[in-house]
């Protein structure tokens, strides 16, 4: 998680390097019919690195659980 001061590119530089990690896990030992969720945020972003890392697994089995940002827009618009 984010913690207080840190910048979001310092987020996606600690991300960037578990989900690569994960993608060349699961490029070398994981079924190439495996199904996938990603949930550390920011999801979306975290999904394409572990994709471009795990290429023998077909994007449509990769998934990002996006929920708590659209938790945060809906309640923003709802402000508005």
């Amino acid at each position: 998680p984010r913690k207080a001061g840190m910048e979001r590119k310092e987020l996606l530089s600690k991300n960037g390097a578990i989900f690569q990690a994960q993608g060349e896990i699961l490029e070398a030992v994981a079924s190439k019919d495996v199904k996938i969720v990603i949930v550390g945020n920011p999801a979306n972003t975290n999904a394409l690195i572990l994709s471009y890392f795990a290429k023998s697994i077909p994007v449509q089995n990769i998934s990002a659980l996006t929920r708590l940002d659209h938790n945060r827009t809906v309640a923003l618009v709802a402000k508005k």
